[in-house]
């Protein structure tokens, strides 16, 4: 193969010229620099007619099915009136619950105050469903967790309440009401029993 530093260009002054006029009008190059941007104004004027003509075609689309458009801001204004029932009904309740914790005596609104801060340690409730699960949870697990662990209690301790009214005693509880307490639930189905084995065949 011919080194290229040794061959001698063939081609004229003429040709070489010729060639770099072709480029230059390849390029457009030769056109004026002022010409460019008219012709891209055109194009972009004439792309933005386009999209104006196909949004006035839209409009009149949307005009001639207002059922259509009439379904979907149903569909908008009936969640709004969802919220504003909710909001109702959390400030009708809170109102209600005003009304309820002003009426209470002292020794009511201590137990009542006692009850709003009681609450199952975290640390404890976290470290129970790891070694129940054998893995890592999340905080807001271990949140739900404490929340549902309060409710269940206070239920056995309504259940024990209504034991020892039931027996002629008065509070405060006994473990033996309290395990009363959890009998009768558990008699209910309300707790469930890990013990028990459904036996299919006797």
């Amino acid at each position: 193969m011919a080194d290229p530093a040794r061959i001698k260009p063939e081609a004229t002054p003429e040709r070489a010229a010729s060639a770099q006029e072709h480029l230059k009008a390849e390029d457009g190059e030769d056109e004026p620099a002022t010409a460019r941007p008219a012709d891209v104004n055109k194009q972009a004027s004439s792309e933005d007619q386009a999209k104006e003509e196909g949004k006035s075609e839209m409009a009149a689309g949307e005009d001639e099915e207002e059922g259509t458009s009439g379904e979907s801001k149903r569909l908008k204004v009936e969640p709004e009136k969802k919220k504003e029932k909710r909001q109702k009904v959390d400030e009708d309740e809170i109102q209600k619950m005003q009304v309820l914790v002003s009426s209470f005596s002292e020794e009511q609104l201590n137990r009542y105050e006692m009850y709003r801060r009681s609450a199952f340690p975290k640390a404890a409730i976290k470290r129970l469903i790891q070694s129940i699960t054998g893995s890592s949870v999340s905080q807001n697990v271990v949140i739900a967790m404490s929340g549902i662990s309060k409710v269940f209690a206070g239920e056995i301790v309504e259940e024990a309440l209504d034991v020892c009214e039931k027996w002629g005693e008065t509070p405060p509880l006994q473990p033996k009401h309290m395990r009363e307490a959890v009998r009768r639930l558990k008699t209910r189905d309300q707790i469930p029993n890990t013990k028990y084995k459904q036996i299919l065949f006797h």
